[in-house]
C-alpha cells in the first residue's frame, strides 16, 4: 500500500517521501535528500528513487539559491559587476573575477601589461589551491574523514592571508580591474607565496598519507562514480570531472591566455573515471599549481606598469594621482563619457578549478551588457549525477556530489 507524505511551498506541492508495492516482495521508495542535508554542499535537493538501499534514479532539484546574477549584470556598469562575480563561487572568488574581467578586456581589445598578468596568474593559482582546499576537506568530511576538514582549512587560511594583504578582502576579493592592477603587489605579499610553496608540499604529502592507501577511503571512492571517456565527453563536462575519465583538456594549454603559454606544467589525467581517479588528478593539480607559482615569481618582471593607462576604455588614474595635464584631461572625458566597450559580442573562458568558467557578453555600446549569460562548470558537471547514481547504493550518493564539486551559488546563479 503506498504512503505519502506531501508538503507545500511556494512552488506547488512535492512527494516528501513515497512507497510503492512492486510485488514479489519489491518496494521502491522516493527520498528527499537535501535541501537542507549538509552533504549536498548548499541548498541542493536531490530526489532518490530507490530499490531497498540501491539508487534507481536521482533527480537533482536546483534553484534554492538563485539571485539572477546575469540579469543583475545587465543592469551595472562594467566595473560594477565585478564584485558580484565573486558571489558566484565562493570558494574561488579571483578565478571568476578573472574569468569575467578577461571577456570585457576582449570586448574593448585591451591587453593588460605584462607584469599585472603575471600577478593575475599568481593570485588565480592561490584561488585554485584554496578552492581545491574546500573541495577535498568537505569531501573527505561527507565519507567520514573528518579531520581533514581542519588540516586542509589551516592551509587555505594562509592563502586568504595573502589575498588580504594584497587586496583587503579575504573570501569575496573584488580584486581583478579592467586594464590590470590600481595596486601592485608588496614584497612582504610574495614572501608570503615564498613561505607557503615550501609549507604546502609537506602538508599535502600528510593528506595523501592520510587517504591515497586508507582502505576505508579506498571502498568509498574506488569504482564509484564511474564516468566513461565518451559519457564525459556527451555531457559536456571539464575540469577533473572530464580529465578524470582520461581526457586531456585544460583550457591553459588548448586555448592559452594571460602568460600560461610561457609555462611548463603538466595536465593530470585518470584512467578509470571514478570518484578516486578524480580525487589522484585534484591532488595533481594542486602540485602542478605550485610549479606554476614557482615559475611566475621567477619570471615575473621586477618593475614596470600594471594598468593599460594607455587604453580608452581603461579608467584613467584616480584623481590622487594624476601626474600629467594629459592624465588629468583623460580622466574628465572618462567620468563624463563614462565607459561604453564597442557594439559587439564575446565569449571567453578560462581554466576554474572545477572546470570551464565562460562569460558571454553582448555589447550594445552603451554602460552596460546587453546580453550577460555566465557558463559555469558545476552547474554543467551536475548534470551528470543522474549517470553516476544509477545502480549506486544510498550511501554513495554524498561521495558523488562531493566529486563533481558544486558550489550552489555557482550553480544557480
Amino acid at each position: 500500500m503506498a504512503t505519502t507524505e506531501q508538503q507545500t511551498t511556494g512552488f506547488g506541492t512535492w512527494d516528501v517521501s513515497e512507497e510503492r508495492d512492486l510485488g514479489g516482495g519489491q518496494r521502491e521508495m522516493v527520498l528527499n535528500m537535501g535541501p537542507q542535508h549538509p552533504s549536498t554542499h548548499g541548498v541542493m535537493r536531490l530526489l532518490l528513487t530507490l530499490d531497498g538501499e540501491t539508487i534507481i534514479h536521482a533527480d537533482p532539484i536546483i534553484g534554492y539559491l538563485h539571485r539572477g546574477i546575469e540579469k543583475i549584470g545587465e543592469n551595472k556598469r562594467y566595473s560594477q559587476f565585478t564584485p558580484w562575480t565573486d558571489r558566484t563561487d565562493y570558494t574561488a572568488a579571483p578565478l571568476n573575477n578573472l574569468g569575467y574581467i578577461l571577456a570585457v578586456e576582449k570586448l574593448c581589445g585591451i591587453v593588460a601589461p605584462e607584469r599585472a598578468q603575471y600577478i593575475r596568474v599568481i593570485m588565480a593559482e592561490l584561488s585554485r589551491i584554496a578552492a581545491h582546499m574546500v573541495w577535498l576537506g568537505t569531501h573527505a568530511l561527507d565519507i567520514g574523514a573528518l579531520s581533514m576538514a581542519l588540516f586542509t582549512f589551516i592551509e587555505r587560511e594562509k592563502i586568504l592571508d595573502i589575498f588580504e594583504e594584497f587586496c583587503g578582502a579575504r573570501l569575496t576579493t573584488n580584486m581583478m580591474e579592467i586594464g590590470g592592477f590600481s595596486r601592485d603587489i608588496k614584497p612582504s605579499t610574495i614572501e608570503k607565496i615564498e613561505q607557503l610553496l615550501k609549507e604546502f608540499p609537506a602538508a599535502q604529502q600528510d593528506w595523501e598519507d592520510l587517504l591515497s592507501e586508507n582502505p576505508i577511503w579506498l571502498a568509498r571512492t574506488r569504482g564509484v562514480g564511474v564516468i566513461e571517456p565518451e559519457a564525459a565527453i556527451d555531457y559536456g563536462l571539464t575540469g577533473a570531472c572530464l580529465r578524470g575519465s582520461g581526457i586531456n583538456y585544460d583550457i591553459r594549454k588548448a586555448q592559452p591566455y594571460l602568460i600560461y603559454d610561457r609555462l611548463d606544467f603538466e595536465v593530470p589525467i585518470g584512467t578509470n573515471g571514478d570518484v578516486y581517479d578524480r580525487y589522484l588528478v585534484r591532488m595533481e593539480e594542486l602540485r602542478q599549481t605550485l610549479r606554476i607559482l614557482r615559475q611566475c615569481l621567477d619570471q615575473m618582471p621586477t618593475d614596470g606598469p600594471i594598468m593599460a593607462n594607455d587604453s580608452n576604455y581603461v579608467i584613467p588614474p584616480h584623481h590622487n594621482v594624476l601626474r600629467t595635464a594629459e592624465d588629468m584631461q583623460r580622466h574628465f572625458v572618462w567620468v563624463i563619457k563614462g565607459f561604453n566597450p564597442p557594439k559587439g559580442e564575446v565569449y571567453s573562458a578560462i581554466e576554474h578549478s572545477k572546470g570551464e568558467l565562460g562569460h558571454y557578453i553582448v555589447s550594445d555600446g552603451t554602460s552596460m551588457p546587453y546580453r550577460m549569460r555566465i557558463r559555469t562548470p558545476d552547474f554543467v558537471n551536475l548534470q551528470v549525477l543522474p549517470y553516476m547514481a544509477e545502480g549506486a547504493m544510498l550511501a554513495d550518493s554524498v561521495a558523488l556530489i562531493g566529486t563533481i564539486d558544486i558550489v550552489l551559488g555557482s550553480v544557480d546563479r
